[in-house]
């Protein structure tokens, strides 16, 4: 040993340089390597988690896809259930509207409608609107007639009454009137008139005729009228009672003051009226529909076996089950009147304090 010792000692400086050589190469490499093991470790591990992330995401699908699938069926198996019950509504719908229709139309040809007692009354109701119709022609002519006649005879006499207010033009030997000028080949018809009628004699309107005028204006009825400045009237006047009676003329109210301020609201109730007489049943018939149990309502004159509605539900009363039971034929109700005195206290219809 100690001769290995001598052998040594003098390499001892190079094994001093060795090792701290290699220390530094150590040194210098140790970062490197150290981030090479931590990017092989993050490369590994980050493998590992996508694989576990993959692996996790499989499975949430297969379960999303089992229950979206059972959800799917769920629905399509209400939808065909619906589809099915509506589908057997129509159809029984479309039965109950035919036998209606067959029980109807056996009901109307067997007791209401007679088809040749129904052709007899139409042909001779046509027999008679054929008539009624002649008639009615007739009588649209005669009366359409008998206006014309009227109307002529009121032209005629008007052209009369006014030949008399114009008689003033009546021509004369020295001087031609307004309806004979000379430039004419014959006089008109006016003169003619002229010729015949005799002059319009002045009278005094009376007073009694006069229509009375409601409303207050400055003509005075009792002041006595002055005499007319002309024993004839210088020109086509009106009558003195038409202008009277065109001055003091009753009043003529419109339509919108005539009319009632309820009209509306009355014609709208007289409607509501008739569509609730005319109205059809809103409820169809639901034979297969979840009805709720609706409870009877016991007779107030009679005991039934009915079931009571709960106290406070709907008539907000107590009744009393002893009475019930007895089954009696008739039961009288009396109604109480209540009545509050001056001090707040309330009353009884019998006059007791409750």
């Amino acid at each position: 040993s100690m001769a290995r010792l001598v052998r040594l000692t003098p390499q001892a400086d190079r094994v001093k340089e060795a090792y701290f050589t290699r220390n530094r190469i150590a040194e210098e490499n140790r970062q490197r390597e150290n981030s090479a093991a931590v990017r092989i470790q993050s490369w590994i591990r980050g493998c590992r988690a996508r694989a576990y992330l993959s692996h996790i995401h499989r499975k949430a699908t297969i379960i999303q896809k089992t229950w979206r699938g059972f959800k799917a069926r769920e629905h399509f198996r209400q939808r065909v259930k619906a589809a099915y019950f509506l589908m057997k509504m129509n159809f029984y719908n479309k039965m109950a509207v035919k036998i209606q229709q067959r029980w109807r139309g056996y009901y109307v040809r067997k007791y209401v409608h007679n088809y040749y007692a129904r052709k007899r009354y139409l042909e001779a109701l046509t027999q008679k609107n054929e008539q009624m119709r002649r008639e009615l022609e007739e009588l649209a002519e005669h009366q359409r007639q008998e206006r014309q006649r009227v109307a002529m005879e009121r032209e005629e006499q008007e052209k009369y009454v006014r030949a008399q207010r114009l008689h003033f033009l009546l021509s004369t030997k020295q001087c031609p009137g307004v309806f004979n000028s000379p430039f004419r080949p014959e006089p008109d018809e006016m003169e003619l008139r002229l010729r015949r009628v005799k002059p319009v004699r002045t009278m005094s309107a009376p007073k009694e005729s006069w229509p009375v005028n409601p409303q207050p204006s400055s003509y005075l009825h009792d002041k006595e009228r002055l005499p007319p400045i002309h024993k004839t009237p210088q020109g086509p006047f009106r009558p003195a009672v038409e202008v009277q009676q065109q001055r003091y003329r009753p009043l003529e109210p419109s339509l919108r003051v005539a009319t009632s301020i309820t009209a509306l609201e009355e014609a709208r109730e007289e409607l509501r009226r008739q569509e609730w007489r005319t109205r059809l049943i809103d409820h169809p018939f639901l034979p297969f529909s979840k009805t709720p149990d609706k409870k009877y309502e016991p007779l107030l004159h009679a005991a039934s076996p009915y079931q009571q509605t709960e106290y406070g539900t709907k008539h907000f009363r107590e009744e009393d089950r002893s009475q019930l039971e007895k089954k009696k034929p008739f039961r009288r109700v009396f109604t109480t009147c209540h009545v509050f005195d001056k001090f707040g206290r309330l009353y009884s219809s019998a006059g007791k304090s409750v």
